[in-house]
């Protein structure tokens, strides 16, 4: 069917190699991109509202988004829509990426568009496990892969619900 990408691009400032839970000192910065590949779908809308980190520590921090509705289909061959332009948190092991949906999701299938149910993502968000440490001064590229062949559910009424599978494909220095 498809698969959905989203990069995350991580530039760190002062982000270093923790032993246990020992907390550096510093702010690291994150910029956020989401692409995709071909799938069968006419169109997968959804609205972001907001992507927030998970740092050891210091709990979930949000980052200034750039919140809308996006088309993920249109975020193929070199297009990619930036949801966190730079966004800063206190330095620490990176546990996890959240992004909180809005109610404003929609597949299209057949020239129809269909309602995508969310309720899991709009009220804890897509949660992402990174659960890792990175180097001080270093930028890092994450990238995460939206299932999206085993992530939207046709339900048998006709109606359709987005139930994600989401993977770190890798974790990368740049």
């Amino acid at each position: 069917m498809k698969t959905i990408y989203f990069v995350v691009l991580v530039s760190v400032g002062m982000l270093g190699v923790s032993a246990g839970c020992k907390k550096e000192e510093g702010k690291s910065r994150m910029t956020v991109k989401m692409v995709d590949a071909p799938g069968d779908f006419q169109q997968v809308n959804v609205e972001v509202l907001q992507v927030q980190v998970n740092v050891s520590g210091d709990g979930w921090v949000a980052l200034p988004t750039n919140a809308g509705i996006y088309d993920l289909l249109t975020l193929q061959n070199d297009v990619s829509a930036t949801l966190v332009n730079t966004g800063e948190f206190p330095a620490g092991r990176l546990n996890q990426l959240r992004l909180i949906l809005g109610d404003e999701n929609t597949v299209m299938v057949d020239s129809t568009y269909y309602p995508l149910a969310t309720p899991s993502a709009q009220q804890s968000g897509l949660k992402i496990n990174l659960k890792s440490d990175f180097a001080p001064n270093q930028a890092y590229q994450v990238l995460l892969d939206f299932d999206a062949q085993n992530s939207i559910v046709t339900q048998g009424n006709g109606s359709y619900s987005l139930k994600p599978v989401i993977k770190v494909l890798s974790i990368d220095p740049i």
